[in-house]
């Protein structure tokens, strides 16, 4: 017998017990579905056995690490029951794009037409698995071989990213006789996957799931059709470089041509910034460039590009923090554990931003205030400004898309600019990079240089950070003008440099230490690039320093 404590208390279970089994047993104990397990604080599928005495943490399907292994399984059922119905000599590729609503966007490419019969069909095949209740095997095999299971199934962009693997050995995972290699742990059958949707769009479909708050219930699709045509023009910029997986950014890297590749993809987002700048210019009803984004987007780095470029449209930019506009710290709101609440609108002098603002558009002069974070105060400091025909004024903030801020400010005086790296390079074909890892690793990089702080502290700092983005930026993205998408191509091989020693001092016993691991396996992909060629004025810059906008 071995012992197993799970949430303080003792349990005796037979030597070689599947963890499953014991998940069953407490699973009443539970409001949602257990699909992993940390073992002594490491991360094991239920599959797996015990074999000596442990202390068991259970994740369910509301937890974000079991609903990434959720997501991770559906996606591979999904592409499962897609070769079933086309037939795996029609198809030549089929491909999880990118995020949206939420869900993945999929296409498939061949001698297939995606339709609504053809998704009811893989919907249908999908639930007959769903209902066999199939057991998801893991197998531990060598990477040559992996390499030629790869190649044999026409998955060549998992073929190519393993030729830079430096581990002998690779996880490949099976329904049936279907196989394929994806990065994280997997649910232990598929008939855990009871919940999702699909619905067709655009070119191809979506893969909706459920949501962590509702791990039961599938949210209805909603287009996000700004930032997806975004993301589409992104892919293409991908596909004009020849780079659209991890494995093609190591084979530019490898082959010496990464120079080339940072050059193009900084001349391009340059092009969109002077096209941005041109169609303002070109409207003179616009005062006010509002620029919202979620966290380490580059929003700083953006709004003086953006300047820049609008100086050279012949206006006067003039950039404005709305940080400067917080409350007083004592009228902060308190969020439900008695902190203060920095990202709620309420937190923020919206009557005062408005008269400002008024008075600026009237040609009035005004004072603007600099927020003292250390006394918790407004100060003013004999910044005045004075609005003539060629001034517009760049502002930037959280809550700049959303026109409670600026009630008062006629809309067509207003230029709506949603900010984010929205990172258009996958693992590989069936493996989706999530933006919101290229935007964590982007923040734990520029915390641990400007602020002194921990990985551990910006990763557990994310969650709180990520609800105020839902709450406050997100649902108001598509009400912008344009959508810039910050991320670069290459970025991540040069922020795994810096974020590799971050992550590694984390401690074993720390609570982010699984997180660690788990971005530390996803760093391993890339092949590693110094940062000496990269532009003064690069949005990378704002996170690894060196910018000549003394970030």
């Amino acid at each position: 017998m071995v012992k197993a404590t799970i949430n303080g208390k003792v349990y005796e279970y037979p030597e070689g017990i599947r963890y499953g089994e014991i998940a069953a047993e407490l699973q009443k104990d539970y409001a949602h579905d257990i699909v992993l397990v940390s073992v002594n604080k490491r991360l094991r599928e239920l599959n797996k056995k015990l074999y000596e005495d442990a202390e068991l943490v259970f994740y369910t399907t509301a937890d974000m690490v079991g609903a990434q292994a959720y997501r991770r399984s559906l996606t591979m059922l999904l592409m499962k029951a897609v070769y079933r119905v086309a037939g795996h000599e029609n198809v030549i590729r089929a491909q999880v794009n990118y995020s949206l609503s939420n869900g993945y966007y999929c296409t498939v490419q061949g001698n297939v037409t995606v339709d609504e019969a053809f998704l009811g069909a893989v919907k249908r095949q999908m639930e007959e698995y769903v209902a066999r209740k199939t057991v998801i095997e893991k197998k531990n095999v060598a990477t040559d071989k992996a390499l030629r299971i790869f190649h044999n199934h026409k998955m060549f962009d998992k073929e190519k990213l393993f030729r830079y693997r430096r581990a002998s050995r690779v996880n490949i995972y099976s329904i049936g006789e279907f196989e394929d290699y994806y990065y994280g742990y997997m649910v232990p059958d598929t008939g855990y996957l009871k919940y999702f949707e699909l619905y067709p769009y655009d070119e191809g479909f979506v893969l909706q799931f459920p949501t962590t708050a509702e791990p039961e219930k599938v949210p209805p699709f909603a287009p996000q059709n700004k930032v997806f045509q975004v993301m589409k023009e992104s892919a293409k910029w991908g596909d004009l470089l020849g780079i659209s997986t991890v494995g093609d950014l190591n084979d530019c890297i490898a082959q010496g041509k990464l120079q080339q590749l940072i050059m193009t993809q900084e001349a391009l987002q340059e092009r969109k910034l002077a096209e941005m700048a041109s169609r303002i210019a070109a409207d003179h009803s616009k005062k006010f460039i509002m620029i919202a984004g979620p966290s380490s987007s580059g929003k700083t780095t953006f709004s003086r590009r953006l300047s820049i470029q609008l100086s050279a449209a012949g206006l006067r930019p003039h950039p404005i923090s709305v940080d400067n506009y917080f409350v007083e710290r004592e009228m902060t709101p308190r969020d439900e554990n008695g902190d203060y609440n920095f990202e709620c609108l309420e937190a923020m002098d919206v009557e005062l931003f408005n008269r400002q603002m008024r008075e600026l558009l009237e040609g009035k002069t005004v004072e603007l205030p600099y927020f003292n974070f250390k006394t918790g105060k407004k100060e003013y400091n004999g910044d005045y400004l004075t609005m003539g025909e060629e001034d517009i004024l760049v502002i930037e903030g959280i809550h700049c898309l959303n026109d409670k801020l600026s009630h008062s400010l006629p809309r067509e005086s207003k230029f709506k600019i949603y900010i984010s790296a929205l990172t258009q390079l996958n693992v590989d074909e069936h493996n989706r990079i999530p933006t919101t890892d290229g935007r964590l690793i982007r923040r734990m990089v520029r915390d641990a240089r400007t602020r002194g702080a921990s990985a551990a502290r910006t990763i557990s700092m994310w969650p709180s950070v990520r609800r105020g983005e839902e709450e406050n930026i997100f649902p108001y993205q598509e009400e912008a003008d344009v959508v810039f998408n910050s991320a670069l191509i290459y970025e991540l091989s040069v922020l795994k440099q810096y974020a590799e020693p971050l992550l590694f001092g984390i401690d074993r016993e720390a609570p982010e230490y699984l997180e660690a691991k788990r971005l530390l396996k996803f760093l391993d992909y890339f092949l590693g690039v110094d940062s000496t060629n990269i532009p003064d004025n690069s949005l990378v810059r704002e996170f690894i320093g060196g910018g000549c906008f003394q970030l």
